[in-house]
């Protein structure tokens, strides 16, 4: 039975109207013209930062938006953890379908990372970087809902992600770098300890990556929108590839440098040259008698 081939003509046809179509909102979108706002560019870039203006009225105490998005994520991965575990793990099988092969591939990338970073001690390290992993990709994706609430002053503000937020940022490198520092104590005692803290600096170098990486979408996407009249279309093209590759390059390199400063700090201390000799004499020894 012969393949009926569709002519290349109609993949022409239908690339040439998707332009089409795309020109003509851009047109629309300069013809229309931006947005009003209310305040300044200088106004809108500060408030994204430290959210000082768009504060949340939560039970009498005025909260940052990026604290909202925070409580739902957290809610929303800890409903879905004990949905897997009470009716979908019991029902695992030796021929996995699509769901379960889709944890299992999960669970198994994250294991292996540590595994591979940390062979000597990487038990509770998978676990912490799944957790982490999950929290830093779902909760940077959570912006693309775009979920609006209402803030204190009235106006309609649109929930962002978890860490763009300074103090969960910080509050997320400096939970990694406690792992890290637990670990090496657990392990090595005073020298995983001496381990850890030379790396110092390794808490805010991992809360300003976080930071400044996912803040910079927000950013850019707020310059376009205000300084360009493209707001019908470049915001929404600019948004989405941000988000998507923050969500996925930040939890990687995050995930990677947990189980990487982990595995150093609980690496065993290598044997002694004297021990080492003492070893190879012993074994002389035995190979003359």
């Amino acid at each position: 039975m012969k393949t009926v081939k569709r002519p290349a003509s109609k993949k022409y046809i239908i690339i040439a109207v998707l332009m089409l179509v795309l020109v003509a909102l851009l047109v629309g979108a300069f013809l229309i013209g931006g947005t009003e706002r209310s305040g300044t560019v200088s106004d809108e870039l500060t408030d994204a930062v430290l959210h000082e203006e768009k504060k949340i009225d939560l039970f009498g105490w005025k909260v940052n938006p990026a604290a909202i998005s925070a409580f739902i994520v957290t809610a929303v991965l800890l409903i879905f953890a004990v949905c897997v575990r009470v009716f979908a793990l019991p029902r695992f099988k030796e021929v996995p379908g699509k769901f379960q092969l889709l944890i299992e591939k999960l669970v198994e990338f994250f294991d292996s990372m540590a595994k591979d970073n940390s062979p000597h001690s990487n038990g509770f390290l998978g676990c912490y970087i799944f957790a982490a992993g999950c929290y830093i990709c779902i909760g940077t994706l959570f912006e693309l809902l775009g979920v609006q609430v209402t803030a204190a002053n009235g106006e309609i503000v649109s929930l962002p992600a978890p860490l763009s937020d300074i103090n969960a940022a910080i509050a997320m490198g400096f939970m990694s770098y406690f792992v890290i520092l637990f670990g090496g104590i657990v392990k090595n005692g005073a020298r995983g300890l001496g381990r850890a803290l030379k790396e110092f600096s390794l808490p805010i170098s991992m809360s300003f990556r976080l930071f400044g990486a996912l803040l910079s979408g927000l950013l850019v996407t707020e310059l376009v929108y205000y300084t360009v009249s493209l707001s019908v279309v470049l915001p929404v093209i600019v948004g989405v590839l941000f988000t998507l590759l923050h969500a996925l390059i930040q939890t990687y390199v995050l995930v990677v440098l947990t189980a990487t400063y982990f595995g150093e700090v609980t690496e065993p201390p290598a044997p002694s040259r004297k021990r080492e000799k003492k070893h190879a004499a012993a074994k002389k020894a035995l190979g003359a008698a």
